[in-house]
């Protein structure tokens, strides 16, 4: 590496050791650990359950619309913070699923998917030396923002005695006295948990007491089995002290389409389009016209969460069958359990990872381990099986695996 370049890179990345760390995060451990495993057992399938993404294209219907719109000359501009007709989708679409009325002019705005507004939004809302209220497990996002701010960051664990919900009443008071925002996410990733009314009703009530924002993240949301999803804006008094970001990555099968809306707040989200504005010049018109049809025919995510369920409850059985404890999530298409302490033929477990390395090399089964708040395993359903069938052969394959170890908990 180039010396000059070297003093140029700044503190936030590591400054001079930019590059020079040699800490293996635990997705470079599972890459390096899945290449062994498939290279040590040719011809044996690895199954992996690892990748939050799904499985399926997005519908026909939708990728119709993007690519008649791709064709009109009026479509190639920049979009800058979005364009009215997705603005106003957005809002149509609050308003009919979630009962929650907004100004589509000052109230929404596209984002390039969730990720980047997540990491945008606390460029509107930190200063040096502010707190950022982050739960774990999670999605870190905001947090690395905030630290990159010179902000700190206050870790919630989600555990499951309390239903995976953060308690806020353990929160020092002098963290939460340069508490900025607090971020959560419902249905959550990686538990599957979802919020009750009266959980949002507290969240309301703590961030008008304690002067802060609350950033709702509403990826999963449409992914909500048994019960009508429930958005944090339909809560009385959430408008005046939060926003809410929706995704259609994973409803409907759009991770790489990256379009997503921020809602909420007008003075938020009018912070939020600022920010973006210097940093983006909005994602192309022909996506958010698709996005669109999207948001006006929420019919078509049934199928998606049909299918979810279905290998939900086929997965938790198989779990269950050797001795796990899982139950099928509300949210999500994620399965979220405690790993044993050993098995029976004297292999022992200090941490997820380790468990998951060993699932991985010796079961040739992957899977994304989070140590965070506990020590648990996150299994995705969102593995290649088009058909009911492939799903089973998925399941039993799991199944004949699991069974050749026997497992202490």
């Amino acid at each position: 590496m180039s010396l000059f370049m070297e003093n140029l890179i700044s503190d936030r990345l590591g400054g001079k050791m930019f590059g020079k760390d040699t800490t293996i995060y635990k997705f470079e451990k599972i890459k390096r650990a899945k290449r062994a495993a498939v290279k040590d057992n040719p011809g044996v399938e690895l199954i992996d359950m690892g990748v939050g993404e799904p499985d399926a294209m997005a519908h026909d219907e939708v990728v119709k619309v993007l690519q008649l719109e791709a064709t009109k000359k009026e479509n190639r501009f920049y979009s800058d913070n979005g364009i009215d007709e997705f603005k106003h989708a957005a809002a149509n679409y609050m308003k009919k699923r979630f009962g929650v009325e907004l100004d589509p002019n000052t109230q929404v705005n596209h984002c390039i998917g969730s990720k980047p507004a997540l990491a945008l939004l606390p460029i509107a809302l930190i200063n040096q030396g502010d707190v950022a209220l982050m739960t774990v497990p999670g999605y870190p996002v905001s947090g690395t923002t905030t630290k990159y701010l010179g902000g700190e960051v206050y870790n919630l664990p989600l555990l499951h005695e309390n239903n995976f919900l953060p308690v806020l009443e353990n929160i020092p008071a002098d963290i939460l006295k340069r508490a900025k925002f607090l971020y959560m996410n419902y249905p959550n990733n990686p538990t599957g948990a979802v919020a009750t009314k009266e959980f949002y009703e507290k969240v309301v009530k703590f961030a008008k007491e304690n002067d802060l924002a609350v950033i709702s993240d509403a990826a999963y949301i449409e992914l909500s089995y048994g019960e009508e999803p429930l958005s944090f804006l339909s809560i009385e008094g959430a408008m005046e002290v939060g926003i809410e970001i929706h995704s259609l990555s994973k409803s409907y099968n759009m991770t790489g389409w990256r379009l997503g809306f921020v809602c909420g707040n007008e003075h938020l989200v009018k912070a939020f389009a600022t920010v973006k504005d210097n940093n983006d010049s909005g994602q192309f018109i022909p996506i958010q016209k698709a996005g669109c049809y999207c948001l006006e025919n929420p019919k078509l995510i049934e199928h998606t969460k049909a299918k979810y369920a279905r290998r939900l409850n086929m997965l938790a059985k198989v779990l269950r069958t050797h001795g796990f404890t899982v139950n099928e999530p509300k949210g999500t298409f994620y399965l979220y359990f405690g790993i044993p302490k050993a098995t029976v033929s004297g292999r022992k477990f200090e941490s997820a990872e380790q468990f998951c390395d060993f699932l991985i090399r010796e079961k040739l089964i992957s899977s994304v381990p989070w140590d965070d708040a506990g020590n648990f395993l996150r299994f995705s359903v969102t593995f290649d099986a088009p058909t009911v069938e492939a799903e089973e052969r998925i399941a039993k394959i799991i199944d004949e695996r699991l069974a050749t170890e026997k497992y202490i908990f």
